[in-house]
């Protein structure tokens, strides 16, 4: 195996390590090399995209609209940037077949990643893949991982909580989650990402009942970093929070200018 790959191996074994109940990791979303190296500088222990933030960066919308290549490209050069361990929001995994996803994994580990999210709804109208068929997909994944002698983690995000409004979550639809949850783990999955969800006692009970490290993505209603601690999740993301700050900041300094010019 060459030196890269060593390297990027002992970065995948190092993130896989960092999923801990007990000091959750904490990924503040990045898009572009500058924000990768802005929050490397803040302290980070791992760096994550966001595609949400990485396709409004490149003038694209959300739900793999941003072609693949164009996003490597900029995964490529986040990597370069940083010797933290990065890791990859790949959507849905920009295939129609378990196939197609086992090529954009590894074309996402030969980018330098290592660790990516696969989500299970549709990108065209996030309807819900059908639970088999998700599993194949990750399948597929983890299969492509092997292959590349990195043990990417992959992060399997369902979509179950986007399906319900937020007042309606309830135990039914987190043993929706953990259905899905199961199968996920069973098929080669890492982590489990619920975004959606901010009900303490629901993440309590998701998390408890659950095979893998639960991930939750902070929201306007999402309890605090010490409440998620004590509930145990090992994973806590910012979505598109992030870049949607930073470009507010922007747009507030601009308009000082502008207002005095």
């Amino acid at each position: 195996m060459s030196t890269q790959n060593t390297t990027q191996s002992d970065k995948a074994r190092a993130f896989r390590e960092m999923h801990n109940a007990a000091s959750p990791l904490v990924l503040f979303n990045i898009w572009d090399a500058g924000s990768a190296n802005a929050v490397a500088n803040a302290g980070a222990a791992a760096l994550a995209t966001g595609s949400w933030s990485v396709a409004a960066a490149n003038g694209y919308a959300d739900g793999e609209q941003i072609p693949l290549d164009l996003a490597l490209a900029n995964l490529r050069r986040i990597v370069a940037s940083t010797a933290l361990p990065v890791t990859f929001d790949l959507e849905s995994g920009y295939g129609a077949n378990p196939d197609d996803v086992g090529r954009s994994v590894a074309a996402t580990i030969d980018a330098g990643a290592v660790g990516c999210n696969l989500e299970d709804s549709h990108p065209a109208d996030g309807s819900l893949r059908p639970i088999a068929g998700q599993a194949a997909r990750l399948a597929h994944a983890r299969a492509a991982a092997q292959r590349s002698g990195v043990a990417l983690f992959i992060n399997a995000r369902t979509d179950v909580f986007f399906q319900h409004p937020a007042g309606t979550h309830d135990a039914g639809v987190v043993a929706q989650a953990l259905e899905r949850a199961k199968a996920y783990a069973d098929a080669g999955a890492d982590g489990l990402f619920v975004p959606g969800l901010a009900d303490e006692k629901l993440i309590a009970a998701l998390v408890a009942a659950s095979p893998l490290p639960v991930n939750i993505m902070v929201g306007a209603a999402t309890p605090s970093f010490d409440r998620l601690t004590a509930a145990g999740v090992a994973r806590i993301s910012h979505g598109p929070g992030p870049y949607l700050a930073a470009m507010k900041a922007v747009e507030t300094a601009a308009a000082a200018i502008y207002r005095t010019a």
